[in-house]
């Protein structure tokens, strides 16, 4: 009896052995970016990708609403994507996004692109060397079928290029962007108009240009659409099995968001101001301490988010001028020359801080102009100080003892000793003076006072 129980149970614990093994669907990534391309946005992207790896997953999808953002965030996020054994696709989405600028190689940089309906993207030219505000590019004939697209590529620059390096850089964009449609198949003609003309697409007319894959209403859509599609990742093909797989969606973390504030430009702006003047005050009052630290802690996560951000450093150079001829007019007052020259510095050079016209990159003349309004209130009032020191009577030292009455300690006919304010001096007088009696000052040899018998 025990045997046959023995048996049973034996065959009861092999059953799972028995069984197929369950295989766990591969799980899809989305990353979702909602803003400019940015040092934070990099990161979020990389580490996701990371992860992508980590859990092996099926496809990572970069769920894109970007007005483009920073040249070097975006050429981090195209080497992650294009060094990445997991396929990224970048999908517009949802409706009324964009993929504009740094956007638009993001896209072009995918082993899949897809928008939603109602999305765009485009306006790929680099905006610090396009076109002045109300400018027109010069018009240009529609090249002749058959010729060179290379050759046509040169004589098509309708930026209104100024100089050499302007030239190099519009070329070097279009250079860019036209590798990565090769490399992924996709219109590379319209690619360096994006960059040259800085013209757009919506959806669908993306697709029909074959400069996107899909158009998909969600990723829902866009899974169900991928099934069974065929991508080359690192040199090998694989087949995508979206039948069963689930969707983890990865939301921005408390670093990404911490990212994001620091290295916005304004913030490290305020945060650099506040670490200079915090060390200036504690090093004018020692002994405050939390100024002192506040400032430190201040000045060096600015220092952090610039070594992040394109700072110009004429730009920084000019603020670090300004603010040292604006300390200059506290200690050496100057009734404005140097006050007045320093703001001007420092309103220059915030202006000139941050080199970049990507959106959302620029320091706000409101913030700028509100620090030089409370600089110059500043200013004001110490040149006001100032000016009424000069038109007061000397309260503090020697001088101020003429005319000062004081109190003969002992009798003399010349020399002799007085009390004179709380203090001893050794005085003089032409007149016999007694003990007791009452003088006035009326004039200074050295440490000697000369005084006279004061009128009662």
């Amino acid at each position: 009896m025990k045997l046959l129980i023995r048996i049973l149970y034996a065959g009861i614990l092999a059953i799972p052995l028995l069984l197929p093994p369950v295989v766990l669907a591969a799980p899809v990534v989305v990353l979702k970016i909602d803003g400019p391309i940015a040092p934070a946005s990099a990161d979020f992207i990389q580490r996701g990708l990371e992860r992508a790896v980590n859990e092996n997953a099926l496809l990572a999808v970069l769920q894109l609403d970007t007005p483009g953002g920073l040249d070097t965030s975006m050429r981090q996020i195209i080497r992650g994507i294009l060094a990445s054994p997991v396929p990224v696709a970048t999908f517009v989405a949802p409706s009324g996004a964009r993929a504009a600028s740094a956007g638009t190689y993001i896209l072009y940089a995918s082993h899949i692109a897809a928008m939603a309906p109602g999305t765009n993207l485009g306006a790929a030219t680099p905006i610090e060397i396009g076109s002045l505000p109300g400018s027109e590019p010069e018009p240009k004939a529609k090249p002749k079928s058959g010729e060179n697209r290379e050759q046509n590529s040169e004589k098509e620059d309708k930026l209104p290029v100024k100089d050499e390096m302007a030239r190099k850089i519009v070329h070097d964009a279009a250079a860019y962007i036209r590798g990565l449609a090769q490399m992924r198949g996709r219109n590379v003609e319209w690619a360096e108009r994006a960059v040259r003309e800085a013209v757009s697409l919506s959806a669908a007319e993306a697709l029909n240009l074959k400069v996107i894959d899909y158009v998909a209403t969600d990723v829902a859509d866009l899974l169900k659409q991928l099934n069974g599609r065929q991508v080359n990742v690192l040199g090998q093909e694989r087949t995508l099995d979206t039948s069963s797989t689930t969707v983890e969606v990865v939301e921005p973390d408390w670093r990404t968001r911490l990212l994001a504030i620091i290295t916005n430009p304004s913030v490290a702006y305020v945060l650099m101001l506040i670490g200079i003047y915090g060390l200036f005050f504690e090093f004018a009052n020692p002994g405050f301490v939390l100024p002192g630290v506040a400032g430190a802690i201040c000045l060096l996560i600015a220092m952090y988010a610039f070594q992040l951000l394109p700072v110009s450093y004429a730009g920084l150079a000019l603020i670090l001028l300004g603010i040292g001829f604006m300390v200059a007019e506290v200690f050496l007052p100057s009734f404005g020359a140097l006050g007045i020259g320093g703001i001007i510095a420092f309103v220059v050079g915030s202006l000139m801080l941050i080199d970049s016209d990507a959106p959302d990159f620029g320091i706000p003349w409101q913030i700028v102009g509100g620090v030089a309004f409370a600089s110059a209130l500043f200013l004001i009032s110490v040149i006001g100080m100032a000016l009424k020191s000069r038109r007061k009577p000397v309260v503090s030292g020697q001088e101020h003892l003429v005319g000062a009455v004081g109190e003969m300690l002992e009798d003399t006919s010349g020399d002799g000793m007085a009390r004179i304010r709380g203090e001893l001096w050794a005085v003089h007088s032409t007149q016999p003076l007694t003990r007791g009696q009452k003088v006035r000052v009326t004039g200074i040899d050295g440490l000697v006072l000369h005084v006279i018998a004061a009128e009662k």
